[in-house]
This record gives C-alpha cells, sequence and structure tokens, in this order.
C-alpha cells in the first residue's frame, strides 16, 4: 500500500514538473458541474475552471467533448485537479490580436461598452481599449449613448509595452474606406453622370452631398423646378438620394448637381397644359400678405394674388380665406412661360357682385346702408352684395358749401340715398342723398329770394374774396369782399347780420348779397 502511494505521487510530480504555470493550452470538456468545468488537457491531472469564468450564454453552449483554450494558472493541485482560466487564456489571445493588429494594420472587431472622459470603452476579446472622441467617426458625435453596446472595426493606434493601455480608432477605418470609393467615384465622375450618395451638411444656399469619399454641391436652384426658400424643406441630414452630376470641374475638384434636372421641367410645356381659363385644383403650400401659393402638381405654382380672393373692394388677409395644405379650385388667369409665373383666381369661380347689382339696382332707385369709409372726395355706403357705392361730396346737399363729408357724415351711419347710376363695367355705382329731395334751386329759392330783398345771414366762414353766410338758414349765399362794410368787432364765425341780395345766378345756383347797398340806403 505504501508503495502504491509513492508511485501515485511519482506520477503527479512528473506531470506537474511537464506543465509551466502561465501557458496556454487546449482542453477537451470532460464535464460541467455546478461550480465549474472539468477539462482534460492532454496530461495525466485534469484541470478545472470555475463556472464564474463564463457567461450565461456560454454556459448554455458548454457540452462534453468541445474544446476549449486554457490558461495554467497553478500547478498546484486539491486531489490531482489543476487550478485553469479561461478568461485569462481568451485576454492573452485578445493580447495577441491586438498586436498583431498594431504590427500588420489590420482592423480588429470591438463592441463600444462604456462612456469615459474624453471618449468611449471598447472591449475586444476581454480586453478594455480607449477610443478618443475624436476617432469615432468623421464627423463630430454629440450622442455618445446612442453608440453604446454598439458592434464596430477598430484600428489599433497605440499599445504600451506592459500591455496595460490601448487606444484605438474608428475614424481610421471609415477614412481608409472613404480614400477607397474616392478612387472609384472619380473613376465614374464625369457630367450627366447619376450617383446614389446621401446628404452631408445643409446651407441656406444648398446641400453637399457626399458621393462616396468625394463631396458635391446641389445648390438650392436645382433643388425643384418649383418654388424653394430653404433646403431643409426638401431634405435632413443623412438623407439618401440620387443625383446628376452638372458640372465636374477636375482642377478645382468642384462638383456641382442637379436634383430637379430628373424630371422634365414642367414650365417647358405649361402652354399646352394649362392654357387660360382652364379650371384647376391644386394644394396652398404658402400664404403671404399678398396672396396664396398652389401647387398644381409637383414643381409648378401659381399665384392667387389678394384680389383675386374676394369679390369685396378691400379682401381680408388670406390667412382669412385659406390655410396651408388646403385643396382649393381655381381658374387660370394668366400664363407667363419666360418669367415662370402663373396667375389663379379663386373669386372668378363665384358670380361677380355687379352681376346682380346690375340686375337688382336701376338710375333713381332708394336704397339704405351703412357708411364704410368716409375720403375727401365722398363717402363709401355698403352694400348687401358686397360692394360699395359713392355718394360723392357735391351730392350732399343742394344748398350747402361742404369742405369735408365729415362735417355732416359719421362713419357707420346708416343713410338713406338714391341711386345714380350703374356702371358694372367700371364696377361702380353711383348714390346721392340730396336727390331724396327736390332741388329747391328750381322752384323754392325762386320763389322764396329775390333781388334787392333784406335778408338776415349768419356767417359761416371768411375769405379774402368775401364772406360765405347761411341765408335765413336754408341757403348760401357769398357777401362779395367790395361790398363788406367794416364793423366796431371784426366780423367772425357764428355773427349774425344784415345784407341785401344783389345778385341771383340759378344756373351757377349762387346769390351775391351787399352791406353797403344796405347801409347807402339807410343813410
Amino acid at each position: 500500500m505504501e508503495l502504491k502511494n509513492n508511485e501515485m505521487e511519482r506520477l503527479y510530480a512528473e506531470t506537474f514538473h511537464s506543465i509551466e504555470e502561465g501557458s496556454v493550452l487546449k482542453g477537451r470538456i470532460i464535464a460541467v458541474k455546478q461550480d465549474g468545468v472539468i477539462i482534460d488537457i492532454g496530461y495525466k491531472s485534469d484541470g478545472f475552471v470555475p463556472i464564474e469564468e463564463f457567461s450565461q450564454e456560454e454556459i448554455s453552449e458548454l457540452q462534453e467533448g468541445n474544446t476549449i483554450e486554457v490558461y495554467v494558472e497553478s500547478t498546484r493541485h486539491i486531489n490531482g485537479i489543476i487550478t485553469l482560466s479561461k478568461k485569462a487564456a481568451t485576454k492573452l489571445k485578445a493580447w495577441d490580436i491586438i498586436e498583431s493588429a498594431l504590427e500588420t494594420g489590420v482592423p480588429v472587431e470591438g463592441i463600444i461598452s462604456g462612456k469615459t472622459k474624453g471618449g468611449l470603452s471598447v472591449d475586444i476579446l476581454g480586453v478594455t481599449a480607449f477610443l478618443p472622441g475624436s476617432q469615432i467617426d468623421i464627423k463630430m458625435v454629440k450622442d455618445f449613448d446612442g453608440l453604446l453596446n454598439k458592434k464596430m472595426m477598430f484600428k489599433v493606434l497605440k499599445l504600451n509595452n506592459k500591455r496595460s493601455n490601448v487606444i484605438v480608432s474608428h475614424r481610421a477605418i471609415l477614412e481608409e474606406e472613404r480614400q477607397k470609393k474616392k478612387v472609384e467615384t472619380l473613376e465614374k465622375l464625369r457630367e450627366g453622370a447619376v450617383f446614389n450618395g446621401f446628404v452631408k451638411n445643409i446651407t441656406d444656399y444648398g446641400v453637399f452631398v457626399d458621393l462616396g469619399g468625394v463631396d458635391g454641391l446641389l445648390h438650392i436652384s436645382d433643388i425643384s423646378w418649383g418654388r424653394i426658400t430653404h433646403p431643409s424643406e426638401f431634405f435632413a441630414i443623412g438623407d439618401e438620394l440620387d443625383v446628376i452630376v452638372l458640372k465636374y470641374d477636375e482642377e478645382q475638384k468642384r462638383v456641382t448637381l442637379g436634383y430637379k434636372q430628373k424630371k422634365t421641367d414642367p414650365w417647358s410645356t405649361i402652354d399646352e397644359r394649362y392654357p387660360v381659363a382652364k379650371k384647376i385644383k391644386g394644394k396652398v403650400v404658402s400664404i403671404t400678405e399678398y396672396g396664396a401659393f398652389v401647387e398644381l402638381e409637383e414643381g409648378l405654382e401659381g399665384l392667387v394674388h389678394i384680389s383675386e380672393l374676394d369679390w369685396l373692394p378691400k379682401p381680408k388677409h388670406p390667412s382669412k380665406y385659406l390655410s396651408i395644405g388646403e385643396t382649393v379650385e381655381a381658374v387660370i388667369l394668366k400664363v407667363d412661360k419666360n418669367e415662370r409665373r402663373l396667375s389663379l383666381s379663386i373669386k372668378q369661380l363665384k358670380p361677380s357682385p355687379w352681376e346682380l347689382v346690375a340686375e337688382k339696382y336701376k338710375a333713381g332707385q332708394k336704397i339704405t346702408g351703412k357708411v364704410r369709409s368716409i375720403t375727401d372726395f365722398g363717402v363709401f355706403v355698403g352694400l348687401p352684395e358686397g360692394v360699395d357705392g359713392l355718394i360723392h361730396i357735391s351730392d350732399l346737399s343742394w344748398t350747402k358749401h361742404i369742405k369735408h363729408p365729415s362735417e355732416v357724415i359719421k362713419k357707420g351711419q346708416k343713410v338713406d340715398a338714391v341711386v345714380l347710376t350703374v356702371e358694372t363695367d367700371k364696377e361702380r355705382i353711383a348714390l346721392g342723398m340730396k336727390q331724396l329731395a327736390d332741388d329747391p334751386w328750381l322752384n323754392e329759392i325762386p320763389t322764396r329770394f329775390k333781388l334787392g330783398d333784406e335778408v338776415k345771414n349768419r356767417v359761416l366762414r371768411l375769405t379774402d374774396f368775401g364772406v360765405f353766410v347761411e341765408i335765413e338758414g336754408e341757403v348760401e349765399g357769398l357777401i362779395y369782399s367790395s361790398e363788406v362794410v367794416k364793423t366796431e368787432e371784426p366780423l367772425k364765425e357764428g355773427d349774425m347780420l344784415l345784407a341785401r341780395i344783389i345778385k341771383i345766378d340759378l344756373e351757377e345756383r349762387k346769390i351775391g348779397l351787399s352791406m353797403k347797398n344796405l347801409k347807402a340806403e339807410a343813410e
């Protein structure tokens, strides 16, 4: 028995002397236990790897007979079992791969495992490497969180001798790929060629497109045949699109691109497809103070001027009639192919209020309306049909001289008037207030006032050529400046005085008076 034990100790000693601590060996799984994995490493003693060194995914794949690389941690044994490590073997292999990648320049795969000061941490087969922020991408990356747990290829930039500090770059991979693509792109680059690219940057004047290592400018004027205010209306950074090479300046390395040129210019056949008076349907795409733009088809827009929205003399703001995105019907008023302008009208599809006015109103007809506005020359009165009639200042009174309509009429006041003329072709209707009564100059004034009559007068206004007065509260007259008698107190508006009628001109509707004549008679 004693001899047997000595033999076993000799065998163990031979086994341990033939295994070096720190070496990496290939072994075969003999058994998977709850606390670890038993591995045959080709010697008389088996090895043991603690179960904690395996991930849940790896544990589920462990099977007897599978081959696995392990690291010999210690040749000391408990009951003949050698202590092994799977993690250490993986890490050593990883370091070998990383060193080889640094020497050869071959990229290695890794997973971004976390954020750190100035960059990100990368897991390369269990080795933690540092990815500086400047080495993540060609363009600046602001959102680091979106990269976590992402698998990428990296180039090893630096590795210290102690294998404790690894610096990697993903940007270097992208730059190499971009350089390869650039060579391929330059070989194909010619005017008229179609390229698939992506939007790299957007400015006020256009879009920069990456064609594959070569950037081209898609100017705002070459994005759409229609109206465009900013490139962001059509594209966003990262969008993929097909473009046409319009010009390639090999010396300056400038590439001019086109997008709208993929389709025929809709304005080239505008005359045939959209003749004047044609009714159309379109979508409102823009609203301004002077009107609304309606899209008839892609790249083709027409303007409905504010004056063509409604028959009202003073239409409201276009936003009161239309909203963006709304589909509307309109009629074509004018087509200018050279200027690329299309004039539309919405109101022309509705009956003109002047047609209704022509049917409803005749000269001599009495109407009632509200004063909408007052000007120096007259008063505008609103009619139910949505049009305004004008009462000229001369048609406010038969007998009074009115300097401004506001002396006798207020805005918003309800007034009665008589229709004088209706001119639908000029969109005018003339009204009169004085015509509500008979003309006093025809019968009443000739009968009421005679030459030589002495009358009472109220001073209305003083002028260089005489004094205007109101005669007996009925009609205006003028005391000629040569017929004015100076009084103790200077005359002023509102003063009462006596004068004699010395002239009546029915045709000119004027009455002349004299103060001197009356004084001479009295003397």
